[in-house]
């Protein structure tokens, strides 16, 4: 397995384990470190509010909220319009956009913030996400990480959205959440989650192959999935599996 495959794969097992902010920060920064950039930044925004967990530094992270930028940012910009990850760096986002952008730009590179790689995400009912990746060296070490590792960058970010969306949500929306589902069901779809084929988990839990079956359809039926790794994504993103 090469080093960035085993990277991720060691991030993926980690990150099921992440109980809140601190560990979910935690497990993006080695991640980051890994794959050689030297900042991870995952922006979620809706219509009320707005999520920042980051390893930017702190003064540039408050000047960033105290000024909206968020608003302004050309790679947030960008990543609203478009669904592929990309690059950015150097000249081409300075080049285009306003002159406040232009600004924003150049006061982000006095923070050392150079160039990087943005995954955008995309929520229902107007939510949307950007997973960054970010270095003080030029945008070449961005493109090159993209060239060997495009499918692990883009699932990165999709991991640390879900799971970020199921650690945060307030205890209440997590309560009514796991209310959802029966004690049983949870057990089953926990299992899924973990490898385990229907026979195995009839085994581990005491009960018939079909039985596990029936709380499984039960499962997809009461979130309105049409597969099981659909219901497994809808499951966690609703906070269900810890």
């Amino acid at each position: 397995m090469k080093a960035i495959e085993r990277s991720f794969q060691e991030f993926v097992d980690a990150i099921y384990t992440a109980n809140d902010e601190a560990d979910l920060h935690k497990i993006a920064a080695r991640l980051t470190h890994r794959l050689g950039f030297r900042w991870f930044a995952y922006l979620g925004l809706t219509q009320d509010a707005s999520t920042l967990i980051s390893s930017y530094p702190k003064s540039w992270t408050g000047r960033y909220f105290d000024l909206r930028y968020q608003q302004i940012d050309p790679v947030v910009r960008r990543a609203r319009q478009q669904h592929e990850l990309f690059s950015w760096g150097g000249g081409s986002p300075r080049a285009a956009g306003s002159r406040d952008q232009r600004r924003f730009f150049d006061e982000a590179m006095t923070f050392g913030i150079s160039s990087g790689i943005t995954v955008p995400v995309r929520g229902g009912f107007g939510r949307f996400a950007a997973f960054t990746l970010a270095t003080d060296e030029p945008i070449a070490q961005a493109e090159q990480l993209l060239k060997k590792a495009r499918d692990i960058v883009q699932l990165t970010g999709i991991y640390f959205h879900i799971h970020a969306s199921a650690r945060l949500g307030s205890p209440a929306v997590r309560r009514a959440n796991a209310a959802v589902l029966t004690q049983r069901e949870h057990q089953c779809l926990t299992w899924v989650t973990h490898g385990k084929t229907v026979a195995d988990t009839a085994v581990l839990l005491d009960i018939s192959p079909r039985t596990v079956v029936f709380h499984l359809e039960n499962v997809r039926r009461k979130l309105g999935a049409v597969s099981m790794p659909q219901c497994v994504a809808m499951a966690m993103r609703r906070g269900l599996l810890t």
